[in-house]
């Protein structure tokens, strides 16, 4: 490899060697060597570096006072040795040797991940081997300063010199819950392969015990998955063994086969309760898939076979009732678009449903139990649409056939109670019409120009009756009524219950965007439904509708300046004068790192007793994230509830609980530090069941380019706090290229 010399006096023999005297320096492809003298053997390629040497490699820079470094094999001796790294770690020893381009390893030696000129945080050891190709720094007997204390000692301790996976210890995470207690985890990773890796842990919690848990997540050309799990024997509190496992895998076989499954479980209704550390999204699971299944697929054909159960889970003071299990469900569909201008569409459906053997029962009419049947269901919808487009207009005419049959065990209801019949069909011929227009104009808003439209849309569906009070229930919910179902061939989501209809909807939506950007600064809409007869389809415990109008839906969402946001959906029953959905949300965002966020929510509670109907809703959320300095930030968030929940018993299936008002607390506070370190202490309260809350405090300690300290309270304030953003970027990584001399 070429060597480009430079120097105030260069002198040379015969012998190959090279004095430079005088801003000296030796440039390679690979490397560039500079000092105030240098020695240069051609033959051997060893280079002498003295006084204020310094060498340029790969992005890194090692100075020193003196450098001898043998550009054939990449090895160099540094006496009081500095280094800069590529990925913005630093520091300073009394001595390096460098044994390929990948290891180096620096004697009594202080080192930083830290880019600021006076690091926030250091460790100091008396040996530190750094190796690139494994990503891998080692530090012997060291110790872990912040602010110049010391905060963690040992004597063997690893790091990863890159912003890649690494195994070893990970650090520590540790906090406080009114239901486990001081909580403290030691996780450490296995990097087994660029496509496996793992991690084990050991959680420590005061008022429960030890507890192991561990991941294996692997990924492959045709597929994925991952396994995980945790085991606590004899809880302190309940004095029973607590697990949880959990798997999931998927692949592509080839020529279209696929397959998989997902797999979960715990020890009992209680474990998310328990341990649940932080947020809500674990203490309000219900339900725990156990799905496998496969099938094939081509461009236009799908078809697969599916068994699916459930573990319910119904914490103490709640009574969940449990889904169906589908053992098995075998489904083909096929669609195909614009064949000669019709879409084409089909999907078929076979289902063996299975009640849990343990909770066999549902509450009917008036709130009585009653057992819940078994059976077999047979759908098949078929659709053929005719999309007419023009530029301003379209209208989409489509018929569609809904066969099902069922064979149904309902265990001596029929008899008992004149209830069900062993076997139904049905079916039923559906037409729609679908149609809207788009008009424009020029205007302005607010003294801006924009461009206006108005875009009427009408809809129209006729489904003739059919008596359908004899079928079994098994998927089957009401629909909640919004601009997305009033378009709908059914109100009810699912196929046990298709209603009759002879209906037309309108609407009308109207839009202001910026003329110069296409940016939607106001949006509204209003839509409502006409009825030309009866509803006749219902659920058990439903009351039929025979309004001839339904309820106004108005929806808007507006940009009133670049900052802030105004959404909100309305629906208002004309019949009793009463809004019965609202969703009112506004957002503010005057600058980076400040943002406040308002929302309510309504639902007015159904009409009757029914397990087909969401419950009512009557909440207001706040949340924020807002400069208190430059350096303190503050974070929060409240849900508060006016409604009661509905909490049924055996014995009493219409009761009622208050719960909290408060059902989500969230307050914390962030300290932005320099540009490598940011501290966070956050307070969480949240409903976990209708007698049952959870407290926890949670502190973090980020170092940027080691990692951090303390319980992650991140996922809280992401789910939490709309339009958070860190108050520390990521470190950048550094060029090679910006570092070249």
């Amino acid at each position: 490899m070429p060597a480009f010399l430079e120097g105030a006096q260069i002198e040379g023999d015969s012998q190959g060697n090279a004095r430079l005297r005088g801003k000296a320096s030796i440039r390679r492809q690979d490397a560039v060597l500079k000092a105030n003298i240098i020695d240069y053997n051609k033959r051997t390629g060893v280079m002498d570096a003295q006084i204020n040497a310094r060498l340029i490699r790969d992005g890194n820079i090692l100075s020193g006072t003196s450098i001898i470094y043998n550009s054939e094999d990449g090895t160099a001796s540094v006496d009081q040795p500095n280094f800069w790294l590529d990925d913005g770690g630093a520091g300073a020893g009394s001595w390096a040797d460098v044994f390929n381009r990948d290891q180096m390893s620096i004697t009594d030696v202080t080192y930083s991940g830290c880019p600021c000129p006076q690091p926030s945080w250091y460790i100091e050891t008396e040996k530190l081997d750094l190796d690139y190709a494994a990503n891998e720094g080692v530090a012997r007997n060291g110790v872990l300063y912040f602010k110049n204390v010391p905060i963690l000692a040992s004597p063997y301790l690893t790091f990863p010199i890159k912003k890649e996976r690494k195994s070893g210890f990970l650090l520590p995470t540790f906090g406080n819950t009114s239901n486990t207690g001081f909580d403290y985890t030691q996780p450490y990773y296995f990097n087994i392969a660029p496509n496996y890796d793992a991690t084990l842990q050991t959680r420590a919690m005061s008022k429960r015990g030890v507890q192991l848990g561990g991941e294996f997540r692997y990924l492959g050309a045709s597929y994925s998955g991952q396994m995980a799990g945790t085991y606590l024997a004899k809880d302190l509190q309940t004095g029973e063994d607590r697990w949880l496992y959990s798997a999931q895998h998927s692949q592509r076989f080839g020529r279209g086969f696929f397959g998989g499954y997902n797999v979960n479980g715990v020890s009992d209704d209680n474990y998310f309760n328990d341990f649940a550390s932080l947020g809500i999204n674990q203490a309000v699971i219900s339900a725990l898939p156990r799905q496998v299944g496969g099938g094939w697929g081509s461009e236009y054909v799908t078809t697969s076979v599916a068994v699916s159960t459930f573990q319910t889970l119904s914490p103490t003071g709640t009574l969940v009732i449990p889904q169906y299990n589908k053992v098995p469900e075998y489904a083909i569909n096929a669609s195909r678009f614009d064949i000669g201008g019709f879409d084409v569409q089909s999907l078929n459906t076979l289902t063996e449903f299975q009640a849990p053997l343990d909770n066999r029962f549902a509450f009917g009419p008036g709130g009585s139990l009653r057992w819940r049947p078994d059976g077999q269901r047979l759908l098949s919808y078929n659709s053929i649409a005719y999309p007419i487009v023009r530029p301003g207009w379209y209208i989409t005419p489509k018929v569609a056939m809904s066969l099902s049959q069922y064979q149904t065990n309902w265990y001596g209801l029929e008899q008992t109670f004149g209830y069900g019949q062993p076997s139904n069909g049905r079916a039923l011929p559906i037409m729609s019409v679908d149609s809207g227009m788009t008009f424009e104009r020029d205007t302005t808003f607010f003294g801006k120009s924009a461009l206006q439209t108005l875009e009427p849309r009408a809809y129209y569906l006729r489904v003739p009756y059919r008596d359908q009070s004899q079928y079994p229930v098994y998927d089957t919910t009401l629909a909640d009524f919004s601009f997305s179902s009033a378009f709908q061939e059914n109100i009810f989501a699912g196929f046990d219950r298709i209603s009759n209809a002879n209906q037309a909807t309108f609407a009308l939506t109207t839009r202001w965007l910026d003329a110069s950007s296409g940016f939607e600064r106001l949006q509204l809409g209003i839509a409502q439904q006409y009825y030309f007869e009866d509803q006749l389809v219902t659920l058990p415990g439903q009351i039929p509708r025979t309004n001839t109008k339904s309820q106004f839906l108005f929806g808007g969402n507006a940009a009133l300046t670049d900052t802030l946001n105004l959404s909100s959906l309305l629906q208002y029953n004309p019949y009793a004068s009463q809004i019965n959905r609202a969703q009112i949300t506004s957002r503010w965002r005057p600058q980076r790192l400040a943002t406040l966020a308002l929302s309510y929510r309504y639902q007015v509670n159904p009409p009757a007793l029914s397990l087909y109907q969401p419950q009512g809703q009557n909440q207001v959320s706040a949340a924020f994230q807002w400069p208190l300095t430059n350096k303190w930030y503050s974070i929060g968030r409240v849900d508060y509830s006016f409604n009661k929940v509905f909490a049924p018993s055996i014995i009493n299936p219409s009761q009622t609980l208050d719960i909290p008002k408060v059902t989500q607390a969230v307050l914390g506070l962030e300290y932005k530090g320099d540009c490598c370190w940011t501290g966070r202490v956050v307070m969480q309260r949240y409903v976990v069941s209708v007698d049952q809350t959870n407290t926890g405090v949670f502190f973090q300690l980020e170092l940027g380019g080691l990692g951090n300290l303390g319980q992650n309270p991140m996922a809280v304030i992401g789910r939490s706090i709309p339009d958070y953003q860190p108050i520390n970027p990521p470190l950048p990584r550094v060029n090679k290229f910006e570092r070249y001399e």
